[in-house]
């Protein structure tokens, strides 16, 4: 008896491997599966300038990180003693103007580094639902709860959408011919919205990513919202907001991520990083034992063998501090 829908995903023409130099940049799955390929010691940038929703706020700022031009002071709002660039999410944030502007400038060339030499760019679309900043008629990406009546919140167009990504697409084959792009929409609903509203919104952006990933050639798609709204349509794969999947449901797309965008032999590293660490998590019943100085011992054993390949110096000298306290 099958209990759910499940649809084949093709493998990837260009896989990533421990090899592959990656940046991820977008709405919550970007997080999500960029963190997990973080933990599983890829070489990978995750969300620079937090979370961003909207796939025009996503290009500007992979703009600015090919050309690298400074951060438009204008769009600096403060609230609270603390200043924000309505370009960014509020996780970054600083107490002054030059700190604030030191760190946007930090990201653009970390952004501009992982451009340059990287091999796959994920992107994530949440919404094609925007706000603009009436003052300087912009897009921000962020209103970091300013006064509602300073922005006008609209629906972007798909012309619009495909417009500014297929311009910064273009720049990007010139800035690095061999960075492969990855497209998916966020499965998270934005529900604020309204229900209606947000199926027409990941829609639109469905139907963007079909027409990217048509007209380009290194341009592929992954279809995490697809998993979520047909194999795991049920509320049990939801935390409790009922917005965001649970854990069981991040840990099933990124099954199916790792099955259609891994190597063989990546996959079978990743497995062995992801008992690792649940090792590394292992709470003993007694820390004090024999039995937990001979698991410490192993686990230590392990950390050195994989330690030329991958960097585990942190784990390395959390678990010799252990043994030594023992």
């Amino acid at each position: 008896m099958h209990w759910f829908t499940e649809f084949p995903i093709p493998k990837s023409p260009s896989p990533i491997s421990h090899n592959s130099k990656i940046l991820s940049m977008g709405s919550c799955f970007a997080q999500s599966i960029g963190q997990k390929m973080l933990d599983s010691k890829l070489d990978i940038l995750v969300n620079p300038f937090g979370t961003i929703f909207h796939p025009n706020a996503l290009a500007d700022l992979l703009e600015a990180g090919i050309s690298g031009d400074q951060p438009d002071e204008d769009q600096i709002t403060e609230r609270d003693g603390l200043f924000f660039h309505y370009s960014a999410h509020s996780d970054l944030v600083g107490k002054s103007i030059e700190a604030l502007m030191e760190k946007l400038t930090t990201r653009i060339e970390m952004t501009s580094g992982y451009l340059k030499t990287g091999t796959h760019l994920i992107l994530t679309l949440g919404t094609a639902w925007v706000y603009e900043f009436k003052k300087t008629q912009t897009l921000v990406a962020n209103c970091h709860k300013q006064p509602s009546d300073y922005f006008e919140k609209r629906l972007l167009g798909l012309n619009e959408m495909k417009m500014a990504l297929e311009n910064l697409f273009l720049k990007l084959s010139a800035f690095n011919p061999n960075l492969n792009i990855v497209l998916t929409v966020s499965p998270v609903r934005h529900i604020k919205d309204g229900i209606p509203e947000n199926q027409l919104s990941k829609s639109l952006l469905r139907v963007l990513c079909a027409e990217l990933e048509k007209d380009s050639e290194n341009v592929s798609y992954f279809p995490a919202y697809e998993i979520m709204m047909d194999e795991l349509r049920d509320y049990r794969f939801y935390k409790s907001d009922l917005v965001h999947p649970s854990e069981q449901a991040e840990n099933y797309i990124w099954d199916k991520w790792a099955g259609a965008f891994f190597t063989p032999l990546t996959q079978k590293k990743v497995n062995q990083i992801s008992k690792i660490k649940i090792e590394l998590e292992h709470r003993p019943l007694n820390p004090g034992s024999e039995a937990h100085r001979q698991f410490l011992e192993k686990l230590l054993e392990k950390l050195e063998r994989l330690q030329p390949e991958f960097d585990f110096s942190q784990e390395i000298d959390a678990t010799s501090k252990t043994l030594e306290e023992l």
